[in-house]
């Protein structure tokens, strides 16, 4: 007898999506975060156009909209040579002509307290994956650890998704490794205080060797800062005063507000990851998001693609899932047939940009030519029309996704309580 429709492992966007939609579907959901809240610095904070429709769809734009947040017009980047728009967000179609920067926290306290209105969805906080369980070739469910207590659990459901990111504890109990891509880069996150006269938005600079992105949390600035692949210790052995150079050079405007990066233990590193699952699935399992795809930073579309693959994970299971029924393979594989292609191709234009744009100019020293603008953003320069379809494959993508209508709810319905 299984105790659940569906456990999800793992309390990020696409977890906390599936969870939310399956359990406005009537499935009994049960959602294992491993921490005990979703107050962790330096993830990722964009809200695509697609994402914010589909909030609309769910009821919840109102709430999103009185959440602390930024909305970006126009995506640009400073390179020696000058500035170039790289996305005009305003040429989207629909109501939402922009994307929206907002801490990943607060998105996720939203989406929880929405799901948690529903009678058949049940979080676990301080649930910490450690083995999925058999029957046989099937998976049934997962064993995880109380944090709190060091009591291990068994959880049995008739579907089991993994949404534990791309160091995924369920991927790696169940065999499965995906296929790497390799990468230039790194990125090291830190914080800077933000006065009240700098401007709003997300700004990036690109020089030879050095990139950074600053953005705007309201009283602080996130801020980015890509290094060469495999970099980062040759940096700490060079001292922090060291690194305080690089990015008061990079960002003059920053070098008076530099004490808070006293050592290194206020700098972060996200070792970056590009890869893919070649399956998505098996019996009783599926992997999405991160787990199933890891992506590079570039362009912030890997919340939005996560979102995506749980949309259409809740269309295409959900139903199954409602009537009390075991998943078969075909559907499962269906899940990755419809999301695959959107995240190849994304994924093949990251690799694309990694190889034309950040890895020449990851260099200690300008290379020949250094004084011009690289050839793809001289285009988007001369073709202003050409930002409107970066917009739209950054900002909405190639395969946007929209709730089932079972899961839809008007915005009147959508009160600011639990």
């Amino acid at each position: 007898m299984m105790n659940n429709g569906c456990v999800v492992v793992g309390g990020g966007p696409a977890g906390m999506v599936l969870g939310l939609l399956l359990a406005r579907g009537g499935v009994r959901v049960t959602l294992l975060e491993k921490h005990s809240d979703f107050l962790r610095d330096f993830r990722g904070d964009t809200v695509h156009a697609s994402t914010l429709t589909l909030l609309d769809e769910l009821g919840l734009g109102e709430r999103f909209a009185a959440m602390p947040h930024r909305d970006v017009e126009q995506m640009t980047v400073r390179l020696d040579a000058g500035e170039a728009a790289v996305a005009d967000f305003r040429r989207l179609p629909g109501a939402h002509r922009h994307i929206a920067f907002a801490p990943q926290w607060d998105l996720l306290d939203l989406l929880a307290a929405a799901a948690e209105e529903e009678p058949t969805f049940t979080l676990v906080r301080d649930a910490e994956v450690i083995d999925v369980l058999r029957d046989g070739g099937t998976v049934v469910g997962v064993r995880y650890r109380d944090r709190a207590t060091g009591g291990e659990h068994d959880l049995r459901a008739a579907l089991t998704v993994a949404c534990d990111g791309r160091s995924s504890a369920v991927r790696a109990a169940a065999g499965l490794a995906p296929r790497r891509f390799g990468v230039p880069m790194d990125v090291l996150w830190f914080r800077l205080p933000r006065e009240r006269t700098d401007p709003d938005g997300v700004f990036g600079r690109l020089s030879a060797g050095r990139f950074a992105i600053t953005i705007d949390r309201g009283d602080y600035w996130q801020c980015a800062y890509v290094i060469p692949k495999g970099a980062d210790a040759a940096l700490r052995a060079a001292g922090i005063d060291g690194f305080r150079q690089e990015v008061a050079a990079l960002l003059p405007w920053t070098a008076d507000r530099l004490d808070p990066i006293r050592s290194w233990d206020d700098v972060k590193l996200l070792d970056v990851e590009l890869n893919r699952l070649r399956r998505w699935y098996a019996d009783g399992l599926l992997l999405i998001g991160d787990a199933a795809h890891a992506m590079s930073p570039v362009g912030g579309v890997g919340i939005n693609l996560a979102v995506a693959d749980a949309v259409a994970a809740a269309r295409i299971v959900g139903p199954t899932l409602r009537s009390d029924g075991a998943v078969p393979l075909r559907l499962l594989r269906g899940v990755q047939r419809r999301r695959w292609l959107p995240t190849a191709l994304i994924q093949g234009v990251q690799r694309g940009i990694h190889r034309a744009i950040l890895a020449p100019a990851l260099v200690t020293a300008p290379a020949s030519g250094a004084g011009r603008l690289p050839v793809p953003l001289r285009l988007l320069r001369r073709f202003p029309a050409l930002q409107g379809m970066t917009a739209r494959m950054v900002a909405i993508g190639p395969l946007p996704e929209h709730a089932p209508d079972w899961a839809r709810r008007p915005a009147a319905r959508s009160g600011t309580g639990r």
